[in-house]
């Protein structure tokens, strides 16, 4: 039977194997049992602090495993955690512990000094928390919670109740806050649990940001529902990957393609290391080149199944499963209890099998909307379903492809060019390794494509010969009329490619009317 309290998501192998490793990081290693204590005598130190259900708890931490409990603890007595994205600049930091009303502010390591400076500029912030040497005004973390009882009597809690509230991105705005329930977020933990066949056999590796949908709703999540257990890398490196799969004995991983790539380029390690207890890997955010699916299973022997999720849609609406018939370029099908319609641009007109349009999605795991944002969500979610912006088409057997952004969409004189539909004409060509498309304004077409490319060997290319091919591969009016070539393309702080700093490089050479 489900929790219907995400705070208690690993009941049933707290109870089957409470001394079963749960969490690991370095030398640290946490059973269901001493998890499930710490995140009680959390509880209960917020409680003391004054916490109420329905406050906020916001969260600034790099990978470290205090966050899983600062995300679950707060959850047992009603509250909501909200987790920061602390890759942000200072100012969009601060307005999101300030929009979301955070009465309490728990920093992990190397997070303190930082937090207090936000903690100083929001009033509402009663308390700060931190890892490591405190401030003035500042709790010290493990005293506060080796000083608390381990024993928290049960709170009823609503199913529909909000449970967790992550920010948006903010790259079309202001982050805005998304509303996720308890019923919501277990449902989508066992249908993943479910889909990606995991059990208490499987250890993940988090080397992805904790705050990011990536890490928690493939991995964190349906692994502790699972009683599997998970290893935390602090941040990403390829070379300490390939370690700690050896170390951990890593059965799963999840992460983007240019990580994938790092640690394919890692050859030494992989060479040192014994990575054979992999078994399953799973890439979202953007789609896989098939010169890394093949690299990968000639080294891993494993394929990498390609998914799709958004914070406020599930976060998991379709997926590919474990094993079995997947397609290639396929973000994968239903997952069971998930409906999708693909809408024609009047925003009603259901599509069919091979025609792009706007993906809607319903399941249990939506959101209930955006915080303080009656305009946006009636806008976002609409009788039941949510609009998510994304462009996407299904073929015969249900599996659907992402297509683009409905906002990325160029208009190149009147022709509506998708960004990815470029970069997968220019990625068949043999020497390319990596390639993004952004818009730029021209001032005869309106806008165009401009592509920024990886090569496999520096120097084999030119512009004109990368052009020539697409005018041979693809459609005229959709051909990159400049191209800019990167030694690597720059990541954004969840490992996607970073295209606003793309497109910024691209507005800072304007093109000049001239006939074409």
């Amino acid at each position: 039977m489900l929790p219907t309290n995400l705070g208690y998501l690993f009941d049933a192998p707290l109870r089957l194997q409470p001394a079963a490793p749960a969490v690991l990081q370095g030398d640290v290693i946490l059973s269901f049992e001493q998890l499930d204590d710490r995140c009680n005598r959390i509880a209960n130190a917020l409680r003391e602090l004054g916490v109420q259900p329905g406050d906020r708890v916001a969260l600034m931490f790099k990978n470290d495993y205090r966050f899983i409990e600062c995300l679950l603890a707060p959850m047992r007595i009603g509250a909501v955690p909200v987790p920061v994205n602390i890759r942000m600049g200072d100012d969009p930091v601060a307005f999101v512990v300030a929009d979301s009303d955070a009465k309490v502010l728990i920093a992990g390591p190397d997070m303190a000094s930082r937090a207090r400076q936000i903690a100083d500029r929001i009033p509402a912030v009663r308390h700060l928390i931190a890892v490591g040497t405190p401030f003035d005004r500042c709790l010290e973390y493990e005293p506060l919670v080796s000083s608390s009882s381990p024993t928290l009597p049960r709170m009823e809690i609503d199913p529909g109740q909000v449970c967790l509230q992550p920010y948006t991105s903010g790259s079309t705005g202001k982050p805005k806050g998304v509303l996720l329930t308890h019923r919501g977020q277990i449902w989508n933990a066992d249908v993943c649990r479910k889909t990606y066949m995991l059990d208490h056999t499987d250890c993940g590796l988090v080397a992805v940001p904790l705050f990011h949908k990536n890490a928690m709703s493939a991995a964190v999540k349906p692994l502790l529902l699972a009683g599997g257990s998970f290893a935390i890398l602090p941040a990403f490196d390829a070379a300490e990957v390939i370690s700690a799969i050896s170390r951990f004995k890593i059965t799963y991983i999840t992460g983007v393609p240019a990580m994938y790539k790092m640690i394919l380029a890692q050859t030494g390690a992989l060479q040192k290391h014994d990575v054979s207890s992999l078994r399953f890997a799973i890439c979202g955010s953007a789609e896989v080149p098939d010169s890394l699916l093949k690299e990968f299973q000639r080294v891993f022997g494993v394929a990498i199944a390609e998914g799709y999720g958004l914070t406020e849609g599930g976060p998991v609406p379709l997926a590919n499963v474990r094993c079995g018939l997947k397609k290639r370029g396929s973000c994968g099908r239903l997952v069971p209890g998930s409906e999708v319609k693909i809408i024609a641009e009047d925003g009603v007109t259901e599509l069919g099998p091979g025609q792009v349009g706007e993906l809607v999605v319903r399941n249990p795991g939506l959101a209930k909307g955006y915080w303080k944002l009656p305009e946006a969500t009636a806008q976002k979610f609409r009788d039941g379903w949510l609009y998510t912006g994304d462009l996407m088409r299904f073929d015969e057997d249900g599996y659907y492809y992402f297509v683009g952004r409905k906002d990325d969409m160029i208009n190149v004189a009147g022709e509506n060019v998708y960004p990815k539909e470029v970069e997968d004409v220019l990625l068949r060509h043999p020497s390319i390794q990596e390639a993004a498309v952004v818009p730029a304004q021209h001032p005869v077409k309106g806008y165009v494509p401009v592509a920024f490319i990886v090569e496999k060997r520096k120097g084999e290319l030119t512009e004109e010969e990368i052009k020539r091919f697409y005018l041979e591969q693809g459609a005229a009016y959709a051909h990159p009329r400049r191209v800019y070539f990167y030694d690597t393309l720059p990541l954004g702080g969840t490992g996607k490619i970073d295209r606003t700093l793309l497109m910024r490089a691209a507005a800072a050479e304007p093109f000049v009317e001239r006939a074409l």
